[in-house]
């Protein structure tokens, strides 16, 4: 199956968090942000990406909490110059302004790093990031 095909197979069979932060996230209604949802980056895809920032938010279950696949993909992703930033589908179900908050946080250089019960945000700096 081809790259768009796949994309297109994980969007449509996606889950009800993933729905509701898309109706958030696409128009550019999220500070202005434009998103993509399921962007393939190598072999694998982002539930959500902001080319412009370089940060992929995913939306996970507690399934996810210590697999080593993500922390592949997550590496992989940190190594083509991503941020990460792990929500939880619970959370984007009952807090979607928190999650909401924090993303824009993300997004707006706010914080560099940061890992707690709610979330997970791994920043990767970008070679230009130091650049004045």
């Amino acid at each position: 199956m081809g790259t768009t095909q796949r994309a297109r197979t994980l969007r449509q069979g996606g889950h009800q968090a993933e729905a509701l932060l898309w109706l958030e996230l696409e128009a550019h209604k999220l500070g202005g942000y434009r998103f993509t949802r399921q962007f393939s980056i190598g072999p694998f895809f982002a539930d959500f990406a902001c080319r412009e920032k370089w940060l992929v938010v995913e939306i996970d279950g507690h399934q996810h909490a210590d697999s080593s696949y993500d922390r592949r993909r997550d590496d992989f992703m940190r190594a083509q110059g991503y941020s990460i930033l792990r929500l939880w589908n619970h959370d984007v179900l009952n807090h979607r302004t928190s999650v909401c908050k924090t993303i824009l946080a993300a997004l707006d250089g706010r914080f560099r790093e940061r890992r707690c019960g709610r979330f997970r945000f791994v920043f990767t700096p970008r070679p230009f990031d130091s650049i004045s």
